[in-house]
């Protein structure tokens, strides 16, 4: 693979044209080759993705079991049952959950049974215990049913009702989360394969950064974007292997780099990706053939850098403003982090919600802006800018209050109040 470009990505666009989102995109995940699998424990696996499909070794449940508290019985011997002629049965046994007693149970019989446990074989029903008249009392002999359960087999949960043995579980490419993880556990599995982690490296960019808390001096800025975008990967199921910044010294950022494609599958820089005379990852890292810059048709974000280094490794070239940041991670990374992982389905789930209020949208580019939900109506959700300033790329503060960002096509110039807009979710 040519250093500084993608395998199949075709030639570098010129920077005096605007490169399509979905172009952009395509690039970087044409490059997003999913990493290699490995075997880990099924309960230490959330937040993996399936490496490959996952069928049940078991049935589920694994036997007949009771639904409810109450009593095993033969449906027979209580469908006539009812307030005005209750029919009475000897209990016979007491089968407690995890039990392996299957107590004979003949005509005119019932065995006392809990939520959970082997129904008898010769039972084919269950009576709540609300249903009898002595059910609650401890140490009961006799119950009285005083109406009949609305068929044969009620309150029983049959074996496989829910899987069977070889049907097909989940597909590879998906996410393992708590309820992924107990229905895998449930159908008999301990291990499972799984993508390996992408480990990230996070780099910002800028002699104007102040790291450290400490007060700032003229032209220096605090920085936020390391962290922020750190939060992001995790939010990706990537591991952070390194957060931290560097100033603007070719020599220094090329030795960085070199040191961090040894321990990373993905580098992300901002800052430095523009035209200024001082943008020291263009300079650097173009100047090295590791990376190609571009501009997007997007707002915020639109200069862009990629590339993917001699072993492999992707190198992502953000903007430094945060807002730009932000949204160049959500187009650009986030994608790419799952690739890596075989993620099926969309990089975000997305919405289409009316607009609170109108804002503009700049001609000919689409348009990322952070927004807040309005849930108080759980059935007519809106959103509104998190911002005066809509999609500002310097707004910081702003991002405080988003929950997600609205996308606008590049052909509308305007959103007016109550038009419909796609919401990309937060992850």
């Amino acid at each position: 693979m040519t250093p500084g470009t993608p395998d199949g990505a075709g030639p570098v666009t010129p920077t005096s044209s605007l490169v399509e989102v979905d172009e952009h995109q395509e690039r970087i995940l044409r490059a997003a080759a999913r990493l290699a699998s490995e075997q880990v424990d099924l309960r230490s696996a959330a937040g993996r993705t399936l490496a490959a499909d996952v069928v049940a070794a078991r049935d589920v449940p694994t036997f007949d079991n009771s639904g409810m508290d109450g009593f095993a019985v033969r449906f027979a011997d209580v469908r006539d049952a009812a307030p005005g002629r209750p029919v009475a049965l000897d209990v016979v046994a007491d089968v407690p959950a995890g039990s392996s007693l299957d107590p004979d149970l003949l005509p005119g019989q019932a065995v006392r049974i809990m939520t959970g446990a082997a129904i008898p074989t010769q039972a084919d029903t269950v009576v709540p215990f609300e249903d009898t008249r002595e059910g609650l009392d401890a140490g009961v002999e006799r119950i009285t049913v005083l109406s009949a359960p609305s068929g044969h087999g009620r309150h029983v949960r049959g074996r496989g009702e829910d899987v069977a043995t070889g049907d097909l579980l989940m597909h590879g490419g998906t996410r393992l989360g708590a309820m992924q993880v107990a229905a895998a556990l449930s159908a008999g599995h301990v291990t499972v394969e799984v993508s390996r982690t992408p480990r990230v490296a996070i780099l910002s960019t800028g002699d104007e950064l102040v790291t450290d808390g400490s007060d700032l001096a003229p032209g220096q800025i605090p920085e936020s974007n390391g962290p922020m975008l750190a939060e992001l990967a995790r939010a990706a199921d990537a591991t952070v292997v390194e957060l931290g910044s560097t100033g603007d010294d070719d020599a220094a950022l090329l030795d960085l780099i070199r040191e961090l494609s040894t321990r990373a599958d993905v580098i992300v820089l901002t800052g430095g990706v523009g035209t200024g005379a001082h943008d020291v990852v263009k300079s650097a890292l173009g100047g090295a053939g590791l990376m190609d810059f571009l501009r997007v048709r997007m707002q915020p974000g639109k200069p862009q850098g990629f590339g993917v280094t001699a072993s492999g490794q992707l190198l992502f070239g953000l903007p430094g403003n945060p807002v730009s940041a932000a949204a160049s991670w959500e187009v650009s990374v986030r994608p790419a982090l799952l690739a890596l992982q075989g993620r099926s389905g969309p990089a975000h789930r997305t919405m289409r919600l009316q607009a609170a209020t109108g804002w503009p949208s700049p001609p000919d580019r689409r348009q990322y802006v952070p927004v807040v939900l309005d849930t108080t109506d759980p059935a007519a959700w809106t959103v509104r800018p998190a911002s005066a300033g809509h999609s500002g790329s310097h707004l910081v503060g702003s991002l405080a209050h988003a929950d997600a960002w609205a996308v606008v096509p590049a052909d509308i110039s305007r959103v007016e109040a109550g038009m419909l807009v796609e919401v990309m979710l937060a992850p």
